[in-house]
């Protein structure tokens, strides 16, 4: 049976800036999923930010096994109850992967729980990813690194807690390095951070990057079973039975 992943995204850049609709004139998140759809192993699906729920309902959350998050100018119309919604299902087990500026999103806040800012220059500089850990398995088939010849410049210190994992590690032309590809578990969920991903460079156009992203489905999905909260207000019965001398 396939992934099923949700490739969400604001859409407000495709909607309003001519190179943006010239590089993804179907939206990035249609040319994600078009990327991620030529896996067999992988169904995927859209969904905005104009959409009902932002086309996140609780019944197309409780469906989705990897949820792809892309924002950047509209983290704020994001509503509270759809960022509750998916930081519930990733703790029960929803992988999420995290792209370039969601990592100032609320869902990416919510779960890490730290402010999640770093550098930042738009300068259009040569991108350098190198790979960290070549047995990961978001890093199979990819060579010692990635050249990106545009790119926004994301530098440290990066607020984030210490990742799980680093994955990859970008250097940029001016001079700065960055965690560019880090993991976290959070309950029962994995969660996948990757920096690159300008909306005015055509990097979800490249080959690489597409491979990235399939593996990071791949590591993503979790095949255990659902991690429900049981929680009760009232205190549970013991399994042995307590002696009258502890109580």
């Amino acid at each position: 049976m396939a992934i099923k992943v949700i490739v969400w995204s604001e859409n407000v850049h495709e909607q309003n800036d001519e190179k943006v609709q010239k590089i993804y004139p179907d939206g990035m998140h249609n040319c994600i999923a078009d990327g991620l759809n030529t896996d067999d192993d992988i169904e995927a699906k859209t969904a905005t930010l104009q959409e009902h729920e932002h086309g996140l309902s609780a019944e197309v959350i409780n469906s989705t096994d990897v949820l792809i998050w892309w924002g950047h100018v509209a983290h704020d119309k994001v509503q509270d109850k759809i960022v509750e919604r998916v930081q519930a299902r990733v703790l029960e087990g929803m992988g999420i992967i995290i792209l370039h500026s969601a990592h100032y999103s609320k869902i990416f806040r919510k779960l890490l729980g730290t402010t999640c800012s770093l550098r930042w220059r738009e300068a259009g500089e040569l991108e350098r990813i190198w790979v960290c850990d070549p047995g990961h398995k978001i890093a199979q088939g990819i060579d010692r690194f990635i050249e990106l010849q545009q790119s926004e410049m994301y530098g440290e210190p990066f607020q984030i807690p210490v990742p799980d994992e680093i994955i990859f590690t970008s250097w940029f032309e001016g001079g700065e390095t960055f965690r560019s590809g880090v993991t976290y578990k959070r309950g029962n969920g994995k969660l996948f951070y990757f920096s690159p991903g300008h909306e005015t460079y055509p990097i979800y156009h490249q080959e690489p990057i597409k491979l990235i992203l399939k593996n990071a489905v791949k590591w993503a999905y979790s095949k255990n079973r659902v991690w429900l909260d049981n929680y009760i207000e009232s205190p549970s019965d013991p399994i042995e039975t307590i002696s009258s001398e502890k109580k």
